[in-house]
């Protein structure tokens, strides 16, 4: 019997898909040809090192922190999100994203195909109830 992914929320949050996005080895070029017309002067052939991956999610944290109301009935001034979200944070997310892709492969047992990501990057889009946010993630290419 095949043992189905755990995820701690659901299926996914959409804040934990758009990092798990970035987070998948095919998601470069997959968004690149999002972005764009698939043509091979678009289409990144790259694999993302771990560390890029972290800067991608401190991006992402990043608009998600510029958009988080901070109370009114707060005297104190909203703290940077370094201050609020640690080196050992952003890595922990990002590996957890890729054990959820490398679980979501053995169980497929296939890896994830950009026709999948594309497909997902699409019902974001559609169902999001924070346009604005997303329409920055991608306008800042962190997708």
């Amino acid at each position: 019997m095949k043992r189905k992914p755990h995820f701690h929320s659901g299926f996914l949050g959409s804040r934990a898909l758009i990092a798990f996005l970035v987070c998948a080895s095919a998601a470069c070029s997959l968004l690149a040809s999002f972005l764009g017309p698939a043509t091979p002067a678009n289409v990144l052939h790259r694999t993302l090192t771990f560390a890029d991956r972290v800067a991608y999610q401190h991006a992402i944290e990043d608009v998600y922190w510029h958009h988080w109301i901070w109370p009114e009935d707060r005297s104190d001034p909203k703290p940077s999100l370094d201050a609020v979200m640690s080196q050992a944070q952003l890595e922990k997310k990002v590996t957890d994203y890729l054990r959820c892709v490398q679980e979501l492969e053995d169980y497929w047992q296939r890896p994830i195909s950009a026709e999948q990501l594309q497909a997902e990057v699409d019902r974001m889009a559609q169902n999001t109830k924070q346009p604005e946010v997303l329409r920055e993630l991608f306008e800042r290419r962190y997708l």
